[in-house]
């Protein structure tokens, strides 16, 4: 993504938010996104996002790949991955079935990994199929 090669259409479509720029509101973006500037709302709809290095997300972004070199504060919903690069800094939950975190990035949440919609919940050490097959969840203070 940053100096890689252009993965066709979804370059094509490039929407950028420049150094200097600060945009507030949601945003469905229809391709890819380059956020070097502040963006303040929601990010929907968008194939790669891309945070450069002063780049700052204050919002929730939904996408099929998100590649973070700058900050984002809230939660992420990637398809396909999340790259957290090492100057990154990410505070909220992500919910993707590939993450890559390198060495020096900052990750404060929770993640959820893998295809399915819903995730195992935890009571007290056990996932509710193991609390299930044991004794019923209400039971369960």
């Amino acid at each position: 993504m940053f100096g890689g090669k252009p993965r066709g259409d979804a370059r094509e479509g490039m929407t950028l938010i420049g150094e200097e720029a600060f945009f507030h509101g949601a945003l469905a973006v229809k391709g890819s996104l380059r956020v070097e500037g502040v963006f303040e709302g929601d990010i929907s709809d968008a194939v790669d996002v891309e945070v450069g290095a002063h780049g700052r997300i204050l919002g929730n972004v939904a996408a099929e790949t998100l590649v973070v070199a700058g900050e984002v504060t809230g939660n992420v919903v990637a398809s396909r991955s999340v790259e957290l690069l090492s100057s990154a800094r990410l505070s909220g939950d992500i919910r993707t079935p590939k993450l890559r975190v390198d060495e020096g990035a900052f990750f404060d949440g929770t993640c959820a990994m893998g295809e399915g919609t819903e995730k195992p919940r935890r009571r007290r050490g056990k996932t509710e199929s193991e609390t299930e097959a044991g004794q019923p969840a209400d039971s369960i203070s």
